[in-house]
């Protein structure tokens, strides 16, 4: 079952959380964070991307830029950029996107339930991108910034979330990207106590994003663990933070790729070879987008196609072989494109699906790539019965938007 527990949160004042907040370390570069914080000293990237506070080239990972982050995060505690709450609270995070809005649960998860597999992943992680997130959290003895999870819908937290948007939010803004974020901080005690027993009722929470900021979290509050002598098991740093959505709320949405070459065959040839498997239908110039499971989108010289799976190229018993990256991954890209390494191979690119179709279009017309396909999104139900299964989704399955705003509320590991 799953634990979760209220914490002190570390937040700005609502009349600095438009200068604070800041899009989460992994979706940017260096040069983009120096960029979006120029003239701001109260940005969150000063502790998140901190080698913007050095020569630019300097390398992220150097030990001084780990320092740094450490100093200005004082700093901001000291300046009252970034204040604690008195008080241990949940709290409701929503975001807004497209006049779509989903709300989330701001908790304190459970390392040994990560550690146990009742936390449970979707993807693989790397050891180099787990090691730079577990310094950060060493360093600063805090998570920084929130991972993204999803949960089955409950009726009882379904109910509490309602009343408490009903009141006044803490913050309410836009963010310069256009998506709107509203927070809200429950003071109730009684209901803070319904909050730890509804989730207790949950069998299992799910990483929807996140699953380096997660390992790294987890990892992190085990070696402390293991390091104290007198550890109890209700230690802070038994806990890390984390934003839970029902399932319901989350719309997971495709993500596409482009190829640079068509393994030698010329376009004809190409379309050829996949009749064998899919039924080809020509689109024209119109922007086609895959209209159901089996279903592709295929962008070649200047036209449009819609490739649907002919019966017995898929298996929909199978959680893994019926996903629509697998059987392209299987039947276009290796078989017929060559490409068997999704992860290593120089030939394909992935774009997420929040650029739209026409990147896909400009790639191809502008002569970098040869060709793009477009992939009907998983769905939250495929995603938890994959990790339910024990399962590990292939490269570059799933797109999650809106990110997570960071710097909304940070969890110190000592309290």
């Amino acid at each position: 079952m799953a634990k979760v527990k209220p914490f002190r949160g570390i937040r700005p004042p609502r009349e600095l959380v438009t200068q604070v907040a800041s899009r989460p370390y992994d979706v940017l570069n260096s040069e983009e964070a120096r960029a979006e914080a120029l003239g701001n000293e109260k940005s969150l990237y000063h502790i998140i991307k901190p080698e913007i506070d050095f020569e630019p080239g300097t390398d992220e990972h150097d030990p001084k830029v780990y320092d740094k982050a450490v100093s200005n995060f004082k700093a901001f505690q000291h300046n009252g950029w970034l204040v604690q709450d008195e008080k241990e609270h949940y709290y409701i995070y929503a975001q807004t996107m497209n006049g779509r809005t989903q709300y989330g649960f701001v908790v304190a998860a459970n390392v040994d339930d990560y550690m146990e597999g009742r936390i449970k992943k979707h993807e693989l992680t790397r050891r180099d991108k787990e090691e730079d997130r577990m310094k950060h959290v060493r360093i600063n003895d805090a998570n920084i910034e929130p991972v993204f999870f999803a949960f089955p819908d409950n009726e009882e937290l379904d109910s509490i979330m309602k009343k408490v948007i009903a009141g006044t939010p803490e913050y309410d803004f836009v963010a310069p990207d256009g998506f709107g974020h509203t927070f809200w901080v429950i003071d109730d005690d009684a209901m803070t106590a319904a909050i730890t027993q509804a989730f207790a009722g949950i069998p299992s929470l799910y990483i929807a994003d996140g699953h380096h900021r997660t390992a790294a979290a987890a990892l992190v509050g085990n070696e402390k663990a293991k390091a104290n002598a007198n550890h109890t098991g209700n230690e802070e740093y038994n806990y890390f933070l984390a934003v839970a959505f029902p399932a319901s709320h989350l719309n997971i949405i495709d993500y596409n790729r482009v190829v640079r070459d068509l393994n030698g065959l010329d376009a004809e040839g190409f379309l050829k070879a996949l009749e064998s498997s899919f039924e080809v239908e020509l689109k024209g110039v119109e922007e086609y987008r895959p209209c159901r499971l089996h279903n592709f989108s295929l962008y070649l010289s200047g036209s449009w196609y819609s490739l649907t799976a002919r019966e017995g190229t898929y298996d929909d018993s199978d959680p893994i072989g019926q996903l629509d990256v697998t059987v392209s991954s299987d039947l276009i890209l290796r078989d017929i494109l060559g490409i068997h390494d999704l992860r290593s191979d120089k030939r394909i690119d992935f774009v997420g699906g929040i650029r739209g179709l026409g990147e896909l279009k400009r790639r191809v017309d502008s002569g970098e790539m040869a060709v793009a396909l477009a992939l009907y999104p998983v769905s939250m139900d495929q995603l938890m019965r994959i990790a339910d299964t024990g399962n590990i989704m292939p490269p570059k399955t799933t797109w999650f938007e809106p990110k997570l705003r960071s710097g909304l509320v940070i969890h110190k590991l000592e309290d």
